[in-house]
């Protein structure tokens, strides 16, 4: 491809540290190849962290994000660092998975996006969050997320 579409990329390519904050962290994107096609693009996190904005506390989830592009493609190295400049960020888990949503809905404008967020259990009590964009395109293939309902220890 040639190396113009790619100019301005803040972490593919290079070294890159872990941004301090979500506020911090850029989400690179990249043109669709196959814009006006419908398709699903998954990416899944299955090692998030956060902290408890009460207590300090490190906060752990399984995340799910779906979406459809249109014109953009979200860059991969880009979200991964985004997703970890939260590991230092005070947020109740229905904030940042909405943040996420939000931040990935203002970078890529997709045709349809959701995320789930499977929070492991915080005072003995798991709290999934789950948000879309709408609903999904016709004809779109929609696999299940796959993330089996929190039991325990069986």
């Amino acid at each position: 491809m040639p190396t113009e579409t790619y100019e301005g990329l803040t972490a593919l390519g290079r070294p890159a540290r872990l941004p301090a904050s979500p506020e911090e962290a850029r989400l690179d994107v990249v043109p669709n190849p196959h814009a006006g096609t419908v398709y699903l693009v998954r990416f899944t996190a299955p090692e998030f962290t956060s902290l408890c904005p009460v207590t300090g506390q490190p906060d752990f989830a399984h995340l799910v994000i779906d979406y459809v592009p249109d014109r953009h493609l979200v860059e991969s190295k880009s979200l991964k660092l985004f997703l970890g400049s939260y590991r230092n960020h005070a947020g109740f888990h229905e904030a940042c998975t909405l943040e996420i949503a939000k931040r990935l809905e203002a970078a890529l404008s997709p045709l349809w996006l959701r995320i789930g967020g499977y929070w492991y259990p915080r005072g003995g009590i798991p709290i999934d969050v789950f948000y879309q964009s709408g609903e999904p395109p016709a004809g779109l293939w929609l696999p299940d997320q796959g993330v089996p309902p929190y039991r325990g220890r069986g």
